[in-house]
Formats: C-alpha cells, sequence, structure tokens
C-alpha cells in the first residue's frame, strides 16, 4: 500500500476513533452474544438457505453500491460481495446497535494487527479460534474482505428487527458505510 493511502486511513481512523479507546489483548471473550453472531444470529435471521435470487453488492472506500436493499421477510438472499476499494472491508448484517457494539471488536483486531488497512492477516485471527480471547472473525452474517477479494453470503431475512448492513472497521461506518435493508 502506498504511503498516501496509509496516511489518509491513519488520518482518518484517528478522527474517528478516540484515543482513550484502547483494547488489550486480554480484555475479553470474543463470544459476545448478540453483537456480531456468535449463537444469536437467529435473532436476525439465518444463514443459509435456497435463495430466491442473488443480489450483488461492490464495497468502495466507504460506501457499498447498492446503497438500500428491499427483501420480503422470510425471504432467503445469496449476496455476492466484492470489495472494489482500497482497504480492507467487512460486510455485517446486523441491527444498528449491534454494529455499535461490535465497533470496538473491530478497533481491538485492528490495535493487535490481526487487521491493517489493505490485508487481513487471516493466520493470526484463525490462531485465536476457541480460546478464550477468540478473534476469527468467523460469524454467519458476516464478510471480512481484503481488497479484490470476492466473497459470498446466502441469509434468510425472518425477523421484525430494523437490520442495515455495514463496515465496522475503525471509522468506517461512521464514514458513512452502511446500508438499509428494508424487510416487508
Amino acid at each position: 500500500m502506498t504511503a498516501l493511502k496509509s496516511a489518509a486511513f491513519a488520518v482518518l481512523l484517528a478522527g474517528i476513533v478516540p484515543a482513550s479507546q484502547t483494547y488489550a489483548a486480554g480484555s475479553g471473550n470474543h463470544s459476545h452474544g448478540g453483537s456480531h453472531g456468535h449463537g444469536a444470529a437467529a435473532d436476525i435471521g439465518t444463514p443459509g438457505g435456497t435463495p430466491s435470487r442473488t443480489i450483488t453488492i461492490s464495497m468502495y472506500d466507504n460506501y457499498y453500491e447498492p446503497e438500500n436493499i428491499s427483501v420480503a421477510k422470510g425471504e432467503t438472499v445469496k449476496f455476492i460481495v466484492k470489495n472494489e476499494g482500497s482497504f480492507v472491508h467487512e460486510f455485517n448484517i446486523n441491527t444498528p446497535e449491534s454494529h455499535a457494539a461490535h465497533g470496538p471488536h473491530m478497533a481491538m483486531l485492528f490495535e493487535m494487527g490481526m487487521i491493517e488497512p489493505d490485508k487481513i492477516n487471516r493466520a493470526e485471527m484463525a490462531a485465536t479460534k476457541g480460546s478464550d480471547h477468540d478473534m476469527s472473525h468467523d460469524e454467519p452474517n458476516s464478510l471480512l474482505m481484503n481488497p479484490g477479494e470476492t466473497q459470498e453470503l446466502i441469509w434468510t431475512f425472518n425477523t421484525d428487527k430494523e437490520l442495515e448492513f455495514a463496515c465496522n472497521i475503525p471509522g468506517h461506518y461512521d464514514a458513512g458505510m452502511s446500508g438499509a435493508l428494508d424487510i416487508n
């Protein structure tokens, strides 16, 4: 990554994440129930199933195309998500409150070097799986993606909760990287 991109990301991060928000490696277990997915995703929908349609989402620095998606309650959708940006991005389906709660975890991953502005250190993240400090980021409602990467997520929307899709990389959500999920 160029020095200019690194500097731009550092400025964005410094302006969004308060210096008082520091997270030590021993600050707690990542199995945080409803905030991101571990065992509680069912209250916002269910992973998998036979999709009735496919929606392609492109992630840029720092927005999605499209920015709004309408789905029917009970509908199963296959998302093909492409990271077209220069930075690491996340596609995460959840409530606005859960996105706010997930932000500190993502900041911790960044501070620990598991996520860098332009790459994910997946081997380091995977090495924590199953430990008291699980940082593997493998929830069924979320994709964490390197620049240029394409992934798929299949989701059944069987909830009445207000949902959105968002990127919780430090500074991205606050910069407007979220989109509405209208369930009708």
